[in-house]
């Protein structure tokens, strides 16, 4: 708090020095080289002036996510656990396994139907008819392409180093090969939940859907391991249950 209080006030003095635009002392260098990078620093894009920890967005059920911001993109530093869609429509809560088995519209559920011990780390799992519906991000958000994940793995030196850039360092069974966290993306794995409605792969992987369609009945996703740095793309039957990341519009 106080760091923040002495941050503004010294924009505010850098922007009050700048108000005055005195002309620029023919004698004076230094003076004129304080002058310049203060004017410099004023003329800074807001988001280079404020840490992306900072920022923040809110879903539907008031539940609050960090941002974070990997080369141009601003991704959600948490996974999705809303229960309802961005027009405030609730989505269907689906635990019994052979209802999520028979399921061909959407839902989700939480691991081993366990909200107390997974929501708050691992978010929900969404069946990929969630997915298609292209409501389940916050307004202004959206669950990304299998293009944007490219793009994002592409950024941090390739699929095969990507995934140690983007892991969470404490949650995962060892070795945890490659985990850094440096994008502060923090991923966890919250395992998934297969078409048969059984869960497995908790605190070994973790799956994250994209928007891409493969066909009809299959969506583009993405795996970290525990075993590996490398992010992983493959496609999933709708009837899964996989986590969400949602990127910026």
């Amino acid at each position: 708090m106080k760091s923040a209080l002495l941050s503004t006030i010294f924009i505010l003095v850098c922007l009050s020095i700048i108000a005055q635009d005195p002309p620029l002392a023919e004698n004076n260098g230094t003076t004129n080289q304080i002058y310049i990078a203060l004017r410099q620093l004023t003329e800074l894009p807001v988001e280079n002036l404020m840490p992306n920890s900072s920022n923040n967005i809110t879903d539907k059920d008031r539940n609050s996510y960090n941002i974070v911001k990997i080369g141009n993109q601003f991704w959600m530093a948490e996974n999705l656990k809303t229960t309802k869609f961005n027009d405030g429509t609730a989505i269907p809560l689906v635990s019994y396994y052979k209802a999520w088995s028979n399921l061909l519209s959407p839902g989700y559920c939480w691991y081993n139907d366990d909200p107390g011990s997974n929501k708050t780390n691992y978010g929900a799992l969404y069946n990929g008819y969630t997915v298609s519906t292209g409501k389940l991000c916050p307004t202004g958000w959206h669950v990304p392409s299998d293009v944007e994940w490219t793009i994002l793995t592409t950024f941090l030196g390739g699929e095969t180093l990507a995934g140690g850039k983007l892991k969470e360092i404490n949650n995962w069974m060892s070795p945890n090969t490659g985990a850094t966290n440096e994008t502060g993306f923090k991923a966890l794995p919250g395992g998934s939940r297969g078409t048969l409605g059984s869960f497995m792969d908790e605190r070994l992987r973790g799956h994250w859907w994209s928007s891409t369609e493969y066909d009809k009945t299959n969506i583009m996703n993405n795996t970290m391991a525990y075993s590996s740095s490398q992010v992983t793309g493959s496609s999933d039957n709708k009837k899964s249950g996989l986590a969400v990341r949602c990127i910026k519009n």
